[in-house]
């Protein structure tokens, strides 16, 4: 919440306050608590002014002034959190005053409770934000723009361009820790995005902490995604563009990455070593020089001549996450570099475009189709000659079954560029079983975890190949796998995989009655870069009895909830490491990583080394350590237990 809580009990429920509602001032309001990814009020039953004493100091505030019982600011939605709240004046967090426990109440919206605070700030007092951000930009091109996606009822949603004005970009901007709005975007201009549109008709009087608090229209419904409201945002000038250059190449968006570097007490440019130069790394490249999505990552650069004298490596070991702002941001060696390739001809290279596709599964197709089949051996032949099969299926006698895990998966392209193969046509495989070419190796992992995380089965489909199934109105096909056909997915367009087509399973033969986790990883290499990587990963959670299977609570684009310090957990390539969970976080974290969150390529899949959840950043935490500086720490996180080393 709002205040330090070094002293708070271990299993103090952590909540966030906001006052909101029909005000006038910016200290007043109905009282709201984010808990459990949600919004709700407090009911004013034996309220007191000790309570809005705790409620106005935890927002900040010196003291209260008075308190309101029955909505005077008006009714609010969700869960009423808090019921016969009872404080002395003298806790730390509402959390800690005596109530009927968090999420126990018989109450309802009219008895929802205010409190006007004074006008006076505790002195030297910083807001500091534990929760889950609830705003979020997806789809931009550059720092500081994108489709506006806000969280209510632990689901992402858009918003409608009804109204949509500068003043209500605005906030969403300066809520995001940049300054006032440049362009208040409307028609979906910077994508298309999944799921509810949570609000229509906003209107903001441009003092809201957060677009969340703006007034908008409950009852208007019927809006679609093609109306989806995005922003750019005023982005203070932090001199990144001119630490980074391309050189050689045939245009302004392409070319050898070059650094400018501190070497012996004078400013050099130098080329930045290829080793594991990947999409992540080249989409910061090209989002640090203001040109947009990467289009493609290159490890030989020898067709592009840069200075010879910035032939020297001046970096090394570079790793992004692919939401820093600049590439000195991404964990690299540092001064001790190590490049047995060298530079020149073999330095690190990027490709820019100012559009780019971004693949999104349905959720509710994965939800809607999901059943289990016994399958004779002898009708999976073919399957088996592909490998998508576990391999006790060997072993497995001719006229025996295999317990299959089916569903459909419909992709849709919500970005603003059509996706295609990286490989061309020369090296697509043809594959005698489906009687068309394959255009990429590796398209959708699918994989069953365990609750822990632990991998316990998987889809081995041998390849894929990408066409056009069905268009929104007035969008035509353009791609098909037959005939040898032009492969990838239009914008405004979905490829559907139909669960009654050889590979598209689990093979659970093997996997004892539980619950366990689904999941669904598109473009799981990055092979093919995207505006938004965030939503490439759908969850479901899975119950099976032995006899019959269920899909439910599936979501596009979230981890695990994190109970520790960081949680690593890995789908083969990625660790998700999540530290939002400790509430001593500085601002340091908006700086690094505006989403709060990173995604780091696992160095060693058996041991999964995620180093340093975040640059500059101090916490203390009473989960397994009681103080450390993230930036010289190493989390070896082994079946989901956190280990920390220095």
């Amino acid at each position: 919440s709002s205040l330090k809580r070094s002293y708070l009990p271990p299993d103090t429920p952590r909540i966030q306050l906001r006052l909101a509602g029909d005000k006038r001032k910016h200290n007043e309001g109905r009282v709201e608590v984010f808990y459990d990814g949600e919004w709700g009020t407090v009911c004013d039953d034996d309220f007191s002014i000790h309570s809005a004493q705790v409620v106005c100091r935890e927002l900040g505030y010196l003291e209260a002034v008075s308190w309101s019982p029955s909505s005077k600011y008006g009714k609010g939605e969700g869960r009423i959190w808090f019921d016969n709240v009872q404080c002395t004046g003298k806790e730390k967090t509402l959390a800690l005053c005596m109530s009927n426990g968090i999420g126990v109440s018989d109450c309802k919206h009219t008895e929802d409770v205010g409190v006007v605070c004074s006008d006076k700030r505790i002195p030297g007092f910083k807001f500091i934000n534990t929760m889950q951000p609830l705003v979020r930009l997806r789809g931009g091109a550059i720092i500081g723009e994108g489709r506006v996606e806000v969280l209510k009822n632990g689901e992402w949603g858009t918003i409608c361009d009804d109204n949509w004005s500068l003043l209500s970009a605005t906030v969403v901007c300066r809520e995001l820790g940049f300054g006032s709005a440049k362009e208040a975007l409307s028609g979906g201009r910077l994508g298309q995005g999944m799921g509810p549109v949570h609000m229509n008709e906003v209107k903001c009087s441009g003092f809201e902490k957060s677009v969340t608090e703006c007034f908008f229209n409950k009852e208007s419904l019927g809006c679609s995604h093609e109306e989806d409201a995005a922003v750019t945002c005023n982005v203070p000038a932090m001199g990144f563009q001119e630490r980074l250059r391309l050189s050689g190449g045939r245009n302004p968006y392409e070319g050898r990455v070059e650094a400018l570097v501190e070497r012996n007490g004078s400013l050099v440019w130098g080329t930045v070593c290829s080793d594991g130069w990947g999409t992540m790394e080249a989409m910061v490249v090209c989002r640090q020089l203001g040109l947009g999505f990467a289009s493609n990552a290159f490890q030989e650069t020898w067709y592009w001549p840069g200075e010879v004298s910035a032939d020297p490596v001046v970096m090394s070991g570079v790793r992004c996450s692919g939401t820093e702002m600049s590439l000195s941001h991404c964990l690299h060696h540092g001064a001790h570099l190590t490049c047995p390739k060298g530079g020149g001809r073999n330095a690190a290279g990027v490709s820019c475009s100012e559009t780019a596709p971004d693949l999104v599964l349905s959720p509710q197709v994965v939800e809607q189709t999901t059943y289990m089949e016994d399958r004779p051996m002898f009708m999976l032949q073919c399957a088996y000659e592909e490998n998508c099969l576990s391999t006790t299926s060997s072993k497995t006698p001719a006229n025996s079954y295999r317990r299959l895990l089916r569903f459909s998966s419909q992709i849709h392209n919500n970005g603003q560029s059509d996706f295609r193969p990286k490989a061309g046509r020369h090296s697509w495989v043809w594959h005698d079983c489906h009687r068309h070419y394959h255009s990429m190796e590796v398209f959708t992992h699918y994989d069953l975890l365990s609750l822990n995380g632990t991998k316990v089965a998987e889809g081995h489909k041998a390849s894929f190949c990408l066409e056009d199934t069905d268009c929104e109105e007035g969008i035509e096909k353009r791609y098909e796998c037959a005939n040898f056909g032009e492969q990838g997915i239009t914008v405004g367009c979905w490829d559907t995989y139909r669960h009654d087509i050889d590979c598209q399973w689990i093979d659970i033969t093997d996997i004892k009655p539980g619950d366990y986790i689904f999941q669904v990883f598109i473009n799981p290499n990055y092979e093919v870069p995207e505006s938004d990587y965030s939503n490439n990963l759908m969850k479901c959670r899975c119950r099976y009895d032995g006899h019959r299977i269920w899909m439910y609570s599936c979501h596009n684009g979230k981890t695990m909830m994190c109970h520790n310090l960081c949680d690593c957990f890995t789908s083969e390539i990625l660790c998700y490491c999540h530290c939002s969970a400790t509430p001593f976080i500085n601002e340091s974290w908006m700086f690094a990583d505006l989403t709060s969150r990173l995604m780091l390529r696992c160095i060693d899949p058996a041991i999964h080394l995620c180093r340093r959840c975040i640059q500059l950043m101090d916490v203390k935490g009473q989960v397994h350590i009681h103080y450390l500086q993230l930036q010289s720490s190493v989390y070896i996180c082994e079946n989901g237990v956190n280990k920390v080393t220095r």
